[in-house]
């Protein structure tokens, strides 16, 4: 039994060329479809179809494929490395409408419908077809995308037959709605001698169903089954069982870890071992630092046993440390945003802690939605004390958060207009905004604002109508906490109401500077415009002072053995700014998606490098949306190359003596490797970024979106 199908939820979702089963792909051909989902269902009926002469589009609502097994991950991203199929990450289905309908003496090239610019699917076009009788309108992080299909086929999953299994005597995990049934290692339920295997244990694929099968015929027939994954586990818990001998086995492991964290008492045993399969216990002793305040890592601790000290700033004695202790977890902030981590977390005691890196954990919250929420209302207290409410009790925190609502918003949506009435305070915990005002006619923005900030406080401290318009600049999410909860809260605690009072006059004075110079304003919008409200690093050049000498590149080039990761021509300019084309170090990398050997890394210190691992699939250069990687021929690694260097302590090339030739796209292809490179921001290099540093005249420069502000302020 499968159960309910999840349906796509969207207006238009109805028409026959809609569905949710794909029980033969060879009945389709030179058709355009659209698969949605990322779990293992939606990737196997895309795979089949584009191998049907289809041309697929495949809709994935995260930005990764953090769900499906790591042969189909491993399939799919081949797939659309080699362009037999299309992906839209971080994607979903606003709505449907009908075409007018097709006549069979009207063809038309199907190619057309797809947005080729990101996957060229000609190869797959067999002729022409009839014409598409679907209009789908998509939400991507762009913006609003329309492409004409023949039919869409939804892959969600389904809703278990929960009160006819119920009847049977089954017993579910939680009650919540999408709960799983309870079952033993070998499958049975909670009714001795009824198995539960495939689609209603969490497992939908025939394989998988087929696996579970045999196991439990064993168990029923009285033959021991070893887990396929118990050695993989013994090995993973072989330190944790050394310095605790008491856990005895991997069963022992695995029943502390379930019982002493509530949020993984929503997983099945299946879903435990998965996950402690992809995690790493680790033991660290009292006063051994877990990570530091600004350190750009996303997994997320759980705290098994003993203690931990959260502690937002050393350098503030003021700054309060927060104990935390076993059942409790950390580093979810890091997790959701993408950003720096806002505290340093240590070890008070010895401890045994789950790190569980982000892949698998985004997997984990798409799938279970018990695990999600927990983590939501954990996260939005965690945030609202930490950006709002420092100094709080514990009431009034419950006061704030009361009725509080996570609300996500795309790229270029309104969080609230100028003239609209205060609904909440809206505290950014992913991605960014502007803020703007109507100013002759026109919209001018006067202020970019990041993750870990709030907006919306000055109609509140005034009592009035909003005095501009809020927008996202990337896709965000915000917190909004209700106007009547905040003003309460604000009527007694003297310390939060001065806090926001600093806060609103510092935001009067700078929204009333930049409104007075419209052009700061038309540079952040420009800023904004081009995508660097995703990034943590943007490398600008102001063209008053640049000569045109390219000695930024030609210190790149030298600095990364003859290739320059900068290309100081390309890319927009308003007024006297230039964005060159450079890496950005986005938040959420775009190309961090799906990389096949996992090359790509984020350094401590936020930069974003392609490791040596890298098999030059290209994958990275088609998921950046802003060209800053290039598929570069491998050369010899040349060292430092400096006259004093040479003359000096002997390093680098001799003068006269040639560089050694780099292999050319086009010449002798058959012997060029060519692997990914891209910017790093020279990260091995101490005195920092080459290209920076090369300037004669002080015209490149690195800054951080939240210097936007102060750099147009200064240069308007």
């Amino acid at each position: 039994m499968q159960g309910n199908l999840r349906t796509l939820g969207v207006p238009g979702e109805n028409p026959p060329n809609v569905q949710y089963q794909l029980d033969d792909p060879r009945a389709y051909g030179g058709e355009t479809i659209i698969v949605v989902g990322a779990g293992d269902a939606a990737i196997e009926n895309a795979l089949a179809l584009a191998d049907n002469d289809n041309r697929v589009i495949l809709l994935n609502r995260n930005a990764e494929f953090s769900r499906c097994k790591e042969g189909n991950l491993s399939a799919i991203q081949a797939a659309i490395r080699e362009n037999l199929l299309a992906c839209r990450y971080s994607t979903s289905i606003d709505h449907l409408e009908p075409l007018a309908k097709a006549d069979p003496a009207q063809q038309t090239n199907v190619n057309a419908t797809m947005m080729v610019q990101v996957a060229d699917l000609s190869k797959r076009q067999k002729g022409r077809v009839a014409k598409p009788g679907l209009q789908v309108v998509l939400n991507t992080p762009q913006g609003e995308e329309i492409i004409d299909c023949h039919r869409v086929i939804g892959r969600l999953g389904a809703i278990p037959p929960r009160k006819l299994v119920e009847s049977f005597g089954i017993q579910f995990g939680s009650k919540d709605p999408t709960a799983l049934p309870a079952l033993s290692p070998t499958y049975e339920s909670s009714v001795p001698g009824l198995y539960v295997v495939g689609a209603l244990g969490g497992y939908p694929l025939i394989k998988q169903a087929m696996n579970q099968g045999y196991e439990a015929i064993e168990s029923v027939c009285g033959r021991s089954v070893v887990p396929a994954d118990q050695p993989l586990l013994e090995k993973r818990f072989a330190a944790v069982l050394q310095a605790y001998p008491e856990l005895r086995d991997v069963d022992g492991v695995l029943a502390m870890v379930g019982s002493s964290m509530p949020w993984l008492q929503s997983l099945s045993p299946l879903q435990l071992r998965e996950l402690m399969l992809e995690s790493d216990i680790r033991l660290p002793k009292e006063g051994e630092v877990i990570f530091r305040r600004n350190d750009y890592s996303n997994s997320f601790f759980s705290i098994v046993r003993g203690t931990v000290r959260v502690k937002g700033s050393d350098a503030d004695p003021e700054a309060k440390a927060i104990l935390l202790d076993a059942g409790n977890f950390f580093g979810e902030m890091g997790l959701i945003s993408g950003r720096r981590r806002s505290a340093k977390v240590r070890a008070s005691t010895a401890c045994i802690l789950l790190e569980t890196p982000s892949r698998t954990m985004l997997r984990v919250l798409a799938s279970v939605d018990a695990v999600r929420r927990e983590l939501d209302l954990v996260a939005l207290r965690r945030a609202v004390r930490k950006y709002v409410a420092a100094d709080v009790s514990e009431e009034q925190l419950n006061r704030l958060v009361e009725g509080a609502q996570i609300r996500r918003f795309k790229n270029g949506e309104a969080l609230f207009n100028e003239g609209d009435k205060a609904d909440g305070l809206y505290l950014i915990r992913k991605g960014s905004v502007m803020v703007s005002r109507a100013i002759g006619g026109r919209d001018v923005v006067l202020s970019y604002v990041s993750a870990g900030n709030y907006v919306g406080e000055m109609a509140l401290m005034r009592d009035a109508p909003r005095s501009a318009t809020v927008r996202a600049a990337v896709p965000t999410e915000a917190i909004v906490l209700l106007t009547t909860n905040v003003t309460e809260v604000l009527a007694s605690n003297t310390a939060m109401r001065a806090d926001l009072d600093d806060q609103y006059m510092a935001r009067l004075q700078a929204n009333e500077a930049m409104a007075s110079n419209q052009k700061s304003g038309n540079l952040i919008s420009f800023l904004l415009q081009q995508g660097v409200g995703e990034a943590t690093d943007v490398l600008l050049i102001d063209e008053s002072l640049c000569i045109r000498c390219d000695n930024c590149e030609k210190a790149c080039a030298d600095t990364h053995f003859g290739t320059s990761r900068l290309d100081r021509e390309a890319g927009p300019t308003f007024d006297n700014l230039h964005v060159p084309t450079s890496c950005r170090h986005c938040e959420h990398p775009h190309c961090m998606k799906d990389c096949p050997p996992d090359a790509i890394h984020r350094s401590p210190g936020g930069e974003v490098y392609i490791s040596d691992a890298c098999i030059g699939c290209g994958n990275c250069e088609k998921n950046c949306p802003y060209g800053v990687i290039q598929m570069a021929p491998l050369a010899e690694k040349r060292g430092i190359n400096s006259l004093w260097a040479w003359l000096l302590t002997g390093v680098g090339r001799e003068p006269g003596v040639s560089a050694p030739k780099v292999a050319v796209a086009g010449k002798d292809k058959g012997n060029v490797v060519k692997k990914a490179v891209k910017c790093d921001m020279c990260k091995d290099l101490k005195s920092g970024p080459a290209c920076v540093r090369a300037c004669p005249t002080g015209a490149a420069l690195r800054i951080s979106p939240e210097k936007f502000l102060d750099y147009a302020g200064g240069n308007a």
